[in-house]
């Protein structure tokens, strides 16, 4: 009998133009497609990391 060894998996980041779309779409206040981009997506990572850290400081 042999021993399996654990699959591996390799995660291969690539980063995307800043305003290339990612895939999907919010909809603004007039009713518009706007396409979700990767500096939204950093842009609200960056507020939701701040938000954390207010609070841990808060409470």
């Amino acid at each position: 009998m042999t021993q399996q060894q654990p699959a591996t998996t390799t995660l291969r980041v690539i980063p995307l133009k800043p305003q290339q779309q990612v895939g999907g779409a919010v909809i603004d206040d007039e009713g518009r497609e706007v396409p979700i981009t990767e500096h939204m997506i950093q842009r609200a990572c960056n507020e939701l990391e701040k938000s954390f850290s207010n609070a841990s400081q808060h409470g």
